[in-house]
């Protein structure tokens, strides 16, 4: 099982919204709800129905432009607003306990349909309210728990951006949970490498070549920061909490924040682990580092510390990885036992040999047997997320959400930032000239175009392209509302 989690955006250029046209929004939202719910007894089904579509719809609106970054970022730096979003809506809360109640009571008087049309409406109404409730104050306060003092307006879209991956991983967790990691890869961060502290930070956490928890990275001027973690035994949510504390509590992560000019690309991982133990040291996401002797190291050898950077997650197994180890005789840490490790190797390897990156990706992943999903980035070029599937089993969804792409291995991963997705097929054909011939699919995201199906780059395991239609595009039929489990420790309870 295991889940990949990818964030990729762009530059949000939407104004903040105006506190006061929200705060009256919402509060007229609410009289529309309440009146609908105060004429329920002796209503008409498709009357009353009609006034909470309507009242569910301007809820939404207000979901939608609050879930942009701009809007994001008033909510973080205005506890004050947050509060009083949450007195807005509570009006609407009790509208629609009442009503749910008054529809059990009164099933009878609606009959069969009216009722089905009813519960449709009030479904759609509780989505909304709970989005804003649930989501978007709940994005506010867990941001505003990361930030450190000083942080830019870019500084905290990167920490939306790592909120969205937390979240994301939480829900993912049912998928395994016995390691977890983060990698953050940022531009623009101008640290200043002068400043003691900062300089004392970098060179203890520089130069790890198991790449664990905190360990940094410094390449052409951007940043690698990861955080991991790793328990054979635990709950649900532990993880997360872990990596949450990690990054609120990171000098350099904060020193990087404060940049006007510092942005993100991110990929992230939970796994279920079926080749190698479960330690720091095994967690996903790996990187391109071998365990060369110095003699190689020197003569610039592919594994030294100038080999190009690669950073990836897989869910599934690489079922010939041994074997790939042997043929291109790799060098990795005894320490690191899990399959996963070969494929950043290897495609750094083809970089070194002057591949170009889709050519070193797509020749690097087409090598592979067994089923598997892949998420890949490389530090020479954070703009782009190489995605790749081949086989059954597994999933890779590309969320188009708003100026971002949020990936996961789940629609439940990503329902929370956007319903619109495109999803990669492992058992995709080449095409109608080679009929039955599987190849599975490798995407390419472009954080240029961020959010637009224009920056979606697809072909097969082959290299044939596969255009994209607009008409592919899947609409999530679930909402976190649906799949939220409250305070239960797991779904089955």
């Amino acid at each position: 099982m295991c889940g990949i989690v990818g964030i990729l955006m762009r530059p949000h250029p939407g104004p903040a919204t105006c506190s006061r046209e929200l705060l009256e929004g919402l509060v007229a939202s609410g009289r529309c709800v309440e009146a609908a719910v105060g004429g329920l007894d002796g209503a008409d089904a498709e009357v009353l129905a009609s006034a909470l579509t309507d009242a569910a719809s301007g809820i939404a609106s207000w979901n939608r432009r609050l879930r942009a970054r701009p809007a994001v970022r008033s909510l973080v730096r205005d506890p004050a607003l947050c509060a009083a979003v949450a007195d807005a809506l509570e009006p609407s809360f009790k509208a629609l306990k009442r009503l749910e109640s008054n529809l059990d009571a009164g099933a009878a008087a609606f009959g069969d349909a009216g009722l089905e049309v009813l519960n449709r409406a009030a479904g759609a109404l509780a989505d909304a309210e709970w989005a804003i409730r649930c989501d978007r104050l709940r994005t506010a306060a867990e941001v505003r728990a990361l930030a450190p003092a000083g942080v830019s307006d870019a500084g905290l879209d990167v920490l939306i951006g790592v909120h969205q991956a937390f979240s994301s991983l939480d829900r993912l967790e049912i998928r395994g949970r016995d390691s977890a990691g983060l990698f953050l890869l940022l531009s623009g961060h101008g640290l200043d490498a002068g400043d003691p502290a900062i300089r004392a930070e970098l060179d203890r956490r520089s130069g790890d070549s198991l790449f664990g928890h905190r360990a940094i990275a410094r390449r052409g001027g951007r940043l690698s920061l990861i955080y991991k973690c790793a328990e054979e035994i635990g709950e649900l949510g532990d993880n997360v909490r872990f990596l949450r504390a990690a990054v609120a509590g990171d000098p350099v992560l904060a020193a990087a924040l404060e940049s006007p000019d510092v942005e993100v690309a991110i990929l992230g991982h939970t796994r279920w682990a079926s080749v190698g133990r479960v330690n720091e040291a095994n967690a996903h996401p790996l990187n391109e580092a071998e365990a060369l002797n110095e003699a190689e190291a020197s003569a610039g050898e592919a594994g030294s510390e100038h080999a190009p950077q690669v950073v990836a997650a897989i869910n599934g197994d690489i079922d010939n990885h041994a074997d790939l180890r042997v043929l291109e005789k790799l060098d990795i840490d005894p320490r690191i036992t899990t399959d996963t490790k070969v494929m950043p190797v290897l495609m750094s390897r083809r970089l070194a040999h002057g591949d170009e990156p889709l050519e070193a990706f797509r020749g690097t992943v087409s090598g592979f047997d067994g089923s598997l999903a892949v998420g890949t980035l490389c530090g020479d070029d954070p703009n782009r997320l190489y995605l790749a599937i081949q086989g059954s089993g597994q999933g890779l969804y590309v969320g188009l959400a708003d100026h971002a792409f949020v990936v996961a291995s789940e629609p439940y991963g990503l329902v929370e930032e956007t319903s619109t997705y495109l999803r990669l097929d492992g058992e995709a054909t080449v095409g109608p000239d080679r009929p039955g011939v599987a190849t599975g699919q490798i995407a390419v995201l472009d954080a240029r175009r961020a959010g637009d199906l224009g920056g979606i780059e697809r072909c097969g395991l082959d290299g044939s392209p596969l255009p994209l239609d607009r008409e592919e595009l899947e609409r999530a039929e679930i909402t976190t509302r649906d799949i939220d489990r409250g305070e239960f420790p797991h779904f089955l309870l």
